[in-house]
């Protein structure tokens, strides 16, 4: 897994992103048509959204005819936790208390069940830390 710098991301780009990761492959005209006309914004701000997000390396494209699809090239997952583990170095320097408690506070907020699923992926990371180790 590679580590991304944190880039930072306006709320357009994460809007164009969101829709490559539901929609997949996609040409600038889709994504206008998707996003840029219920927004009422231009076909070429959509093109250069989807350039500035090429160029920060969160999408690939490839050429068809004379048109690029782009499709991204990081996952949501990966995004997101490159750009809270980002914060977290950032804010909490060597004090990661206030960071473990806001975790189990957002878990917390949303239901019981959320707190099981944190725990339960606290336990895997332990377990799978555990077998290398071992190995």
């Amino acid at each position: 897994m590679q580590i991304l710098k944190r880039p930072y991301l306006g709320e357009l780009e994460m809007a164009v992103l969101e829709y490559l990761w539901l929609n997949g492959e996609l040409d600038a005209n889709s994504v206008y048509s998707a996003l840029g006309k219920a927004r009422g914004i231009s076909h070429n701000t959509i093109q250069s959204t989807l350039e500035r997000l090429f160029k920060k390396k969160l999408l690939s494209r490839k050429k068809i005819s004379r048109a690029y699809i782009y499709i991204a090239s990081v996952a949501r997952e990966e995004l997101m936790g490159s750009m809270i583990n980002d914060v977290v170095n950032t804010i909490s320097k060597d004090n990661t208390d206030g960071m473990l408690a806001a975790f189990v506070n957002i878990a917390a907020k949303t239901d019981d069940a959320h707190l099981d699923r944190l725990e339960q992926l606290i336990n895997e990371y332990r377990s799978n830390n555990a077998n290398r180790k071992s190995s």
